[in-house]
């Protein structure tokens, strides 16, 4: 075996420890005498590896789905398909499983050359996050919806699809406007403007399209927590009796829209152009996003359904009452 050399630098050296650990299956008593050190210092060498995000611990739990539920789910709204993933709280790290249910039932639709419009929210990078391909698919991607702006990348539409392309190698195109215009005249001058022409097209004839449901529940709903919409504006969703919006359409708990004045304000697919596109492929979950899911089902703004096993019974229960 050849001696090990001590690097000059301490990042490397955490490295090359952290590398014989985690990748070679050496045991740290091994690596101390290999490297010349304690067992413990080669342990608190490790801790600082992860501290300094050298080391990224990636589990993956086999998913578990709840077919009973799906099946409801999938009767009652006459749904193309559904996954439910089991969870046992709302624990931040249900977005991981709900992501990876999403990413395992949304390569099953994945052709060549194929449109997709892509919206944002935290659903959304959960899948994106956990989607993965062996193999590029030649194919289309454009927004769906106006940029939040620059307040958190993570979750707005130019970060997501742009990750999503990169995954996918493909094409993506970029709707570059503002969501919230200050006006409905702003938002249809921009609408008709050359450089958005392309990209709305294009969403036209999607024939995916990936979305989100917005919830109006405060802490919860994102573009309020980011500070894009008012509490004053959501007050007045509510008193318009909005529970959801899919792409910026606005709907009641029947599925029926609401607030057009507002929604004339937004830069986004219409509902006419959304409700053309053949699969329209939700990932939504979570304890605010019930009446969103349900409004979204009844209108048929969904008709593909990700979502967690709580919130799917909490939806039909509610469905059903």
């Amino acid at each position: 075996m050849t001696e090990y050399q001590p690097p000059r630098d301490r990042e490397t050296l955490l490295a090359d420890v952290a590398e014989m650990y985690y990748l070679d299956g050496k045991r740290q008593a091994e690596i101390a005498k290999l490297i010349g050190l304690t067992p413990s210092m080669v342990s608190r060498l490790l801790t600082e590896a992860r501290q300094r995000n050298l080391v990224e611990i990636r589990i993956r739990r086999p998913l578990q789905l709840d077919q009973a539920l799906g099946m409801d789910l999938k009767k009652l709204f006459n749904l193309q398909s559904v996954s439910v993933v089991t969870v046992r709280n709302h624990e931040p790290t249900f977005l991981k499983y709900v992501g990876a249910a999403g990413a395992q039932l949304f390569t099953q639709f994945l052709s060549p050359e194929i449109i997709i419009g892509v919206a944002w929210g935290t659903t959304l990078k959960a899948l994106v996050d956990e989607f993965e391909v062996d193999n590029p698919i030649p194919s289309k991607l454009v927004e769906l919806v106006g940029a939040l702006g620059a307040r958190n990348n993570e979750y707005e539409g130019h970060g997501i699809i742009t990750k999503l392309a990169q995954k996918l190698g493909a094409e993506h195109y970029i709707l570059n406007a503002p969501f919230l215009c200050a006006s409905a005249e702003t938002a249809r001058a921009l609408m008709k403007d050359a450089v958005l022409e392309q990209p709305l097209s294009l969403a036209r004839q999607a024939q995916i399209a990936l979305m989100g449901a917005g919830s109006l529940q405060i802490p919860y709903a994102t573009v309020h927590r980011f500070g894009y919409i008012s509490t004053g504006i959501i007050n007045e969703l509510k008193q318009a009796n909005a529970v959801g919006n899919v792409c910026g359409v606005y709907y009641d708990i029947n599925g029926k829209d609401v607030c057009p004045e507002f929604c004339e304000r937004l830069v986004t697919i219409s509902q006419k152009d959304l409700l053309s596109i053949p699969i329209r492929f939700g990932v939504v979950g979570g304890p605010d996003k019930v009446e969103p899911i349900l409004g979204a089902l009844r209108g048929g703004y969904l008709n593909v359904l990700v979502t967690d096993s709580i919130t799917a019974k909490r939806v039909l229960e509610q469905a059903i009452n």
